[in-house]
C-alpha cells in the first residue's frame, strides 16, 4: 500500500491510532460469532445468512479503515524522521 490517495487527510494522531485499534461494537461481534458457530453446526435461514454476510462485509471495511489508519500513521512517522 504506496498510494498517497490511501491516506487519511485531516485526522490528528491520537484519531489515526483509534481507528487503528477500533473493533467491531462488542453486540456486532458477539452475533458474528453466534451466526458463525451455528453455520458451521448447520445452514443458517436465508434472513441470517444475509445477517452474517452484512456483518462479515463491516468486518471487512473495518480492516480495510485500520490498515489505511496505520499506514497514515507510518507515512507521518516517516516523514517526521526523513525516511
Amino acid at each position: 500500500m504506496n498510494n498517497p490517495s490511501e491516506l487519511l487527510i485531516g485526522l490528528s494522531a491520537d484519531e489515526l491510532e483509534a481507528l487503528a485499534d477500533g473493533l467491531l461494537a462488542p453486540t456486532a461481534q458477539a452475533r458474528l460469532d453466534d451466526l458463525l458457530a451455528r453455520r458451521k453446526e448447520k445452514s443458517l435461514p436465508a434472513h441470517e445468512e444475509a445477517e452474517l454476510e452484512s456483518l462479515l462485509q463491516k468486518t471487512d471495511q473495518l480492516t480495510i479503515l485500520k490498515t489505511r489508519a496505520r499506514y497514515t500513521l507510518s507515512q507521518a512517522k516517516a516523514e517526521a524522521t526523513g525516511t
